[in-house]
């Protein structure tokens, strides 16, 4: 395990570029940031609110989940949420970043008139439209609840697949596109979701709003994800800091890295080997070769 770089500002969302560097967010900072291999950092745009997951669109553009400062920061040198923020929150919202010139737009803050409660993460599918999550968001008494949307990256349709679940998180596709994966981050659990043509979720069939995976034991929340080429689903693990590598039957295994709050992996290299793993509450990012290749994702930069 390499350290690439310390003293981010709770990252997440990373994305292996063609080039060798990670775009990622700083979700304290409020920045789309890129680390090239040596470590060095540039800051591609200042979005404000909470940026909270990224991916790299049709059109070359990175699009971001921002959770629009859902939640205000504890002092002192670790990256911690420290309650809601002062403000009255209103709504999140995805924002279409230009890489070239840090310009950026806003995409999305409602789906028929509701507000996005906290966007978390998101994954394109092989025709351009992307799936992502709100996590939902509390004041400290009352919870907004969370939902599962489809969208298109030219804007003006979005749907709303699955709606009043507790803490959406990490979402990714399997390598054929027919399974959707999500993570529900405060339970620690994993579901599948059927999906019969791009864009389009099967009905629930039970009160459960998709197969479940696997609950972890204990105290472990689920943060973003990505597949391995096989299939197999990692996720990054909070409390019980790592990686959990999932298989479709629910089969797991741990793999632990240094903070209490690894948010996220993603995979990239010639052979897909290579793995970026964000550290958030040290606002670190490592690298390390992975035992397996991971899934090529089906737009890059």
């Amino acid at each position: 395990m390499q350290e690439v770089i310390s003293g981010l500002q709770f990252p997440e969302g990373p994305v292996a570029m063609n080039d060798g560097s990670v775009v990622l967010v700083e979700m304290r900072r409020g920045t789309l940031t890129r680390v090239t291999p040596e470590g060095r950092t540039d800051v591609i745009a200042h979005l404000g609110g909470g940026p909270n997951g990224a991916a790299i669109g049709p059109d070359g553009a990175c699009y971001v989940c921002n959770n629009g400062g859902a939640w205000a920061w504890q002092d002192g040198d670790a990256h911690l949420p420290g309650g809601p923020p002062a403000n009255p929150y209103e709504t999140g919202y995805i924002q279409r970043v230009d890489l070239r010139t840090g310009s950026f737009t806003t995409l999305y803050d409602e789906c028929d008139g509701r507000p996005l409660n906290s966007p978390n993460d998101l994954v394109f599918d092989s025709t351009g439209g992307f799936w992502f999550t709100c996590l939902g968001y509390s004041d400290g008494e009352n919870r907004r609840l969370g939902a599962v949307y489809y969208a298109r990256p030219e804007g003006g349709s979005i749907v709303r697949w699955r709606s009043e679940l507790i803490s959406p998180n990490g979402i990714g596709l399997s390598p054929d596109e027919k399974k959707l994966y999500m993570a529900d981050c405060m339970n620690g659990r994993l579901y599948e979701f059927d999906i019969p043509t791009p864009g389009v979720m099967a009905p629930a069939t039970s009160m459960a709003p998709g197969r479940v995976v696997c609950t972890l034991p204990g105290f472990q929340w689920l943060d973003s994800l990505a597949l391995e080429e096989d299939g197999n689903i990692c996720v990054g693990t909070l409390w019980n800091g790592g990686i959990s590598i999932f298989d479709v039957n629910g089969v797991y295994r741990h793999v632990p890295f240094p903070d209490p709050i690894t948010t996220n992996i993603c995979f990239g290299g010639s052979d897909m080997r290579d793995a970026w793993i964000t550290g958030s509450s040290t606002g670190r990012l490592w690298k390390c070769r992975w035992p397996r290749p991971g899934l090529r994702l089906p737009f890059n930069a």
